[in-house]
C-alpha cells in the first residue's frame, strides 16, 4: 500500500506537466477589422463598445404593443424553445454525473443459505453475509476533472443554442409582422390604383363613344385594370400565407394576425455597434462555437491523461456468521483494503490514434469558432449597408412617386383635350404604380435591416 501511494505522489508531479490545463482562446483568432465602414471601402468601423445596439432588450426596440403580444406567445409556446430547454436540462444532468464520478462507488449485495444435512439428530445450519464493497478511481492525471470541464463546455455550448433559438424567433416574429404591414400597404396602394385605372378605362370608353378614341386605347386600359387585380389576387395570396407562417412560429393552427398600420412604426435610426471581438459579446452561436472547442480542449486533454496509469483503491466490508469450516452468533466483520495501479501498455496504440483524433476534431472546432467570428461579423456589415442603401433608395423613391403623381395628373388632362396618347396615362400609371410600390418594399428593407442588424448583434438575448 505504501508503493502505491509513492507511485500516487510521484505520478502527481508528473501530473503537474500539464494535464491540469485551462482553456483559453487561442492567440491566433481574428476577432479585429470585423466591420467594414460604411463610406471607405478601405476602413473597418469602429465607434462606442459600451452602448452596443445589439445589447438593447428586445421590448426597447420592437416597440409595437401587438407585435410585442405575438412575440411573448411565440416565446412561450414555440416549440423549437421549448426543446432547447430540454436539451438544457439533458445537459445539466450529463454534468451531475460527471460530477458524481469523483465520488467512490458503493454497492451492497447481501447473501444467505439455510443448509441441512438429512441424519438422524442433524440440525438446519443458517449462514448469512452482508458484504459492502468501495471503489474510488484517484483522479490523479485529470481524467475525471477534463471529462467535468468538457461536461461544462457542452452545457454552456447547449444554453447558448437555446439563446439563438430565442434570438431568431423574436427576429423572425418581427419580421413576419412587418412583411404583413408591408403586404397590406402594397395592397392599399394597388387597390388605389385600381380605381385610378379603372377611371381612366371608363373615361377612354366615353372618348370612343364620342369618336375621340379609338378600340385599341379602350382594350389596353382594359387590359391594365385586370392586370392590376391580379395583382390585388397576389398580395392576397401572400399575405394568408405570412399570416400562416405568423401562426405556425406561434405554435398555432393558421389564422388572422391582428397589426397596425405600415407607416404608424417606430425603429432605432441610430447604431452602435462595437469593435472586433467586443461586438460579438451577444452572439451565442459564436460563444457557442467557443465552447465547442474549449470542449475539444478538455477532450484532448481527456485522450492525453489515459497514457498515464490509473489509480483504484477498493475496500471490502463483510458482516457474517460464517467464519469457514465455523458458523458463529452473532456474525463479526471481516475488513479488507486493495490499491491497484493499471498502466496500459498493450493498448498504446488506440490511445495515441485517440489522442490524435482528439487534436484534429480541436483544430475542426478553431476553424469553426473563427468562422463564426468572420460570419458574424460579415452578417453586421451587410445589414449596415442594406439599411443605409435603403433609406437612400427610399428618399430617392419619394421623389420619383411626386413626379409621377404630378405625370399622372398632366397626361390624364392632356389626353381629355387630346394632348397626349392614351399609351402615355397608361405608363405614367404603371410608371407610379411601380414608384410607390418600390418606396413600400425599400421602407420594409430598412425596417428589415434594423431587425438583422439586431440579430447579428445578438439581440434578444435579454
Amino acid at each position: 500500500m505504501k508503493k502505491i501511494l509513492t507511485i500516487a505522489a510521484c505520478s502527481l508531479m508528473m501530473a503537474s506537466c500539464g494535464l491540469y490545463n485551462k482553456y483559453e482562446r487561442p492567440d491566433e483568432v481574428k476577432t479585429q477589422g470585423l466591420i467594414r465602414d460604411l463610406t471607405n471601402d478601405g476602413d473597418t468601423l469602429v465607434t462606442n463598445t459600451d452602448e452596443n445596439f445589439g445589447n438593447l432588450p428586445w421590448r426597447e426596440v420592437f416597440t409595437d404593443p401587438q407585435l410585442q403580444s405575438l412575440i411573448e406567445k411565440a416565446l412561450e409556446n414555440n416549440t423549437d424553445l421549448r426543446n432547447a430547454a430540454l436539451n438544457v436540462k439533458m445537459m445539466e444532468t450529463a454534468l451531475t454525473c460527471a460530477k458524481l464520478a469523483f465520488l467512490p462507488s458503493i454497492a451492497i449485495a447481501p447473501q444467505g443459505t439455510i443448509s441441512k444435512v438429512q441424519m438422524d439428530g442433524a440440525s438446519t445450519s443458517k449462514t448469512y453475509q452482508l458484504p459492502i464493497s468501495a471503489s474510488w478511481n484517484l483522479d490523479l492525471f485529470g481524467n475525471l476533472l477534463s471529462q467535468k470541464r468538457s461536461a461544462q463546455m457542452k452545457l454552456l455550448a447547449t444554453k447558448d443554442y437555446q439563446v439563438v433559438v430565442q434570438t431568431n424567433i423574436i427576429c423572425g416574429v418581427a419580421n413576419l409582422y412587418y412583411t404583413l404591414m408591408m403586404l397590406d400597404e402594397q395592397l392599399a396602394i394597388v387597390t388605389d390604383m385600381e380605381g385610378l385605372v379603372k377611371e381612366t378605362w371608363d373615361m377612354m370608353k366615353l372618348q370612343m363613344e364620342l369618336g375621340r378614341a379609338r378600340s385599341t386605347s379602350v382594350q389596353s386600359a382594359e387590359a391594365s385594370y385586370y392586370s392590376i387585380q391580379a395583382q390585388k389576387v397576389t398580395l392576397k395570396k401572400q399575405i394568408r400565407e405570412m399570416e400562416n407562417s405568423m401562426s405556425l412560429l406561434l405554435n398555432e393552427a393558421g389564422h388572422q394576425i391582428s397589426r397596425g398600420s405600415f407607416y404608424s412604426q417606430s425603429l432605432p435610426s441610430q447604431f452602435a455597434t462595437g469593435v472586433g471581438i467586443q461586438l460579438l459579446s451577444n452572439r451565442a452561436d459564436v460563444h457557442a462555437a467557443e465552447m465547442q472547442l474549449a470542449q475539444c480542449f478538455y477532450d484532448t486533454e481527456t485522450a492525453r491523461s489515459r497514457f498515464y496509469p490509473s489509480i483504484t483503491i477498493s475496500g471490502n466490508a463483510v458482516f457474517t456468521n460464517s467464519l469457514g469450516t465455523q458458523i458463529v452468533n452473532p456474525g463479526k466483520w471481516i475488513l479488507s483494503a486493495v490499491g491497484s495501479l493499471t498502466q496500459p501498455i498493450f493498448a498504446h496504440g488506440q490511445i495515441v490514434a485517440g489522442l490524435k483524433v482528439a487534436k484534429a476534431q480541436q483544430e475542426q472546432a478553431l476553424n469553426n469558432f473563427q468562422q463564426a467570428i468572420l460570419k458574424a461579423g460579415n452578417e453586421v456589415s451587410n445589414a449596415l449597408v442594406n439599411y443605409n442603401a435603403c433609406d437612400e433608395k427610399s428618399q430617392l423613391d419619394e421623389k420619383q412617386v411626386k413626379l409621377y403623381e404630378q405625370t399622372v395628373a398632366d397626361t390624364r388632362q392632356l389626353y381629355t383635350s387630346k394632348g397626349s396618347s392614351y399609351l402615355e396615362v397608361i405608363q405614367a400609371q404603371s410608371s407610379l404604380l411601380n414608384a410607390r410600390i418600390s418606396k413600400v418594399t425599400d421602407d420594409f428593407n430598412k425596417m428589415q435591416a434594423v431587425v438583422n442588424l439586431y440579430q447579428a448583434l445578438g439581440g434578444g438575448s435579454k
